[in-house]
């Protein structure tokens, strides 16, 4: 169903011919990278949290990690992950094919800085086999983030 939903999301700006469905997983960082034969770093995952008893997603490159003191000063909270079955119920899509597309209404989107060094980006399209490649304009216009934000690690460069 999730699938479907962005499908259809992505349909109404004439971009859903721009979805790429596979035959083989597309569900972690690293099997989507050898499916569309890209870099790890450049696939926007999306990480599903609960802040408050809200759901907030996050979307970040491929090699970054959540910094714990980051996200705590961002969300004045722990970073606690949502469950797979959590994730399903409160944003609308599984784990596995979470994206910040066709969401549930009340879930809060942010986009991290560690997208910032791309001018595009792959991001998955609500379910474990497809994706959608997109410019950082593109993933800011239809991912309705609330903002930007710093709040992971291991991506920057040397000395930064």
């Amino acid at each position: 169903m999730s699938a479907e939903a962005v499908r259809a999301y992505f349909e109404q700006y004439g971009m859903d011919g721009r979805i790429r469905e596979f035959d083989v997983s597309s569900a972690t960082v690293e099997l989507a990278a050898q499916a569309v034969g890209c870099e790890p770093m450049r696939i926007a995952k999306t990480l599903s949290f609960s802040v408050g008893g809200e759901p907030v997603l996050i979307v970040a490159a491929g090699d970054a990690k959540i910094d714990n003191s980051k996200y705590k000063a961002q969300f004045s909270a722990k970073a606690k992950m949502l469950t797979p079955d959590e994730a399903l119920a409160l944003v609308g899509h599984a784990v596995g094919g979470v994206c910040p597309f066709a969401v549930r209404d009340g879930v809060r989107v942010f986009l991290d800085a560690s997208l910032r060094r791309f001018e595009r980006v792959v991001a998955a399209c609500g379910s474990s086999n497809s994706v959608i490649e997109l410019t950082l304009a593109e993933l800011e216009t239809h991912a309705h983030p609330e903002a930007w934000v710093d709040v992971c690690k291991g991506w920057e460069p040397a000395g930064a």
